[in-house]
């Protein structure tokens, strides 16, 4: 199976291109991405997904494409690559698909198309996204909505992953696993706000399933590893991993969104990403819970727990770190 992957050259995609290329006898691979792949330089090819001419030339042969590349960061600047990115990229893909007659895409979205605290969506909630992200992200499936109305015999795959974590990223998640283990955690909050969340190592694994598995009809899943945790079970067992007490402050919510409120007017002052903002604290806090059953029952065995997920990344990240500074960024 040809398979073409655009933006593969960071967290996911580095983590789906290892597991895919386990099976070289099974997948031949292609990275197409705007930056240099660290871990497999050999199949990466510079492109950008604005570039319709070049994704024509380089989706020749392919059985499958793989949509990774997006504008995900809170502070994308100006907030047109957001759409540029996310909502032309995709209308630029399956043109570029169309010209080579493949058929089969798989996309990364996101469960930020439901809007925050939202009560444990599934894929037929409405949709109600509060950031540009989240909205792009929409309106990237709606134009995959449209497409497979007019293209009936194509197969489209959509993901809609929660918050994503894992060994060498440098995220939200991280920043909190780091504080929490540093013992300088301040709790906003009472702590009882479900977090869904999902490892890497079984969001690839739950990405190749995909592409061996469903390869008709149009399918939308939210993936979240289960059961969900509370910030107060998170702290608890981070704690027991790294075999530490972890002591926490709980602050009000009005005085910690006073606060990232200082740190955006900072931001704006010093023209500098610091990492602390009025968004960040109104995620920190919100519940961020969703249905995932369609994914658990469509035959997908996730290879790890939530717990052993995130046992995995702490022990990597804190307990015995890497000697390289290799790392991928993200929210």
């Amino acid at each position: 199976m040809n398979i073409t992957l655009i933006g593969a050259s960071g967290f996911v995609g580095t983590r789906l291109l290892g597991l895919l290329a386990k099976a070289p006898q099974q997948y031949n691979l292609r990275n197409i991405d705007k930056q240099q792949s660290h871990f497999f330089p050999e199949i990466t090819e510079i492109g950008d997904v604005r570039d319709v001419e070049l994704l024509k030339s380089k989706l020749i042969n392919s059985d499958v494409v793989i949509l990774l590349a997006a504008e995900h960061r809170d502070d994308v600047s100006p907030t047109s690559l957001y759409y540029d990115v996310n909502v032309g990229g995709i209308k630029n893909v399956l043109t570029a698909m169309e010209a080579n007659k493949v058929k089969r895409i798989v996309f990364t979205s996101s469960v930020a198309v439901y809007g925050l605290n939202k009560e444990n969506p599934n894929e037929t909630h409405l949709t109600d996204p509060f950031n540009h992200y989240g909205k792009s992200k929409w309106q990237a499936e709606e134009v995959l909505q449209q497409w497979h109305q007019s293209h009936p015999d194509w197969n489209i795959n959509i993901l809609r992953p929660t918050v994503i974590f894992g060994e060498r990223n440098r995220g939200n998640v991280y920043n909190l696993l780091k504080q929490i283990s540093s013992g300088k955690f301040l709790m906003v909050g009472k702590g009882e706000n479900k977090k869904s969340m999902a490892y890497v190592g079984n969001i690839v694994a739950f990405i190749k399933f995909l592409i061996d598995n469903k390869k008709d009809g149009y399918n939308v899943y939210n993936y979240v590893d289960k059961p969900d945790f509370t910030m107060n079970e998170l702290i608890g067992h981070i704690g027991n991993v790294l075999d530490k007490h972890i002591p926490s402050t709980h602050f009000p919510y009005w005085l910690g969104m006073l606060g990232g409120k200082c740190f955006d007017l900072l931001a704006w002052v010093t023209r500098k990403k610091l990492p602390i903002s009025s968004v960040r604290v109104k995620k920190f806090c919100a519940t961020t819970q969703f249905d995932a059953i369609k994914a658990h029952s469509s035959g997908f065995t996730p290879p790890y727990s939530l717990a052993e997920g995130l046992a995995n990344t702490l022990t990597f990240e804190f307990v015995n770190p890497p000697k390289d500074d290799i790392t991928f960024k993200s929210e």
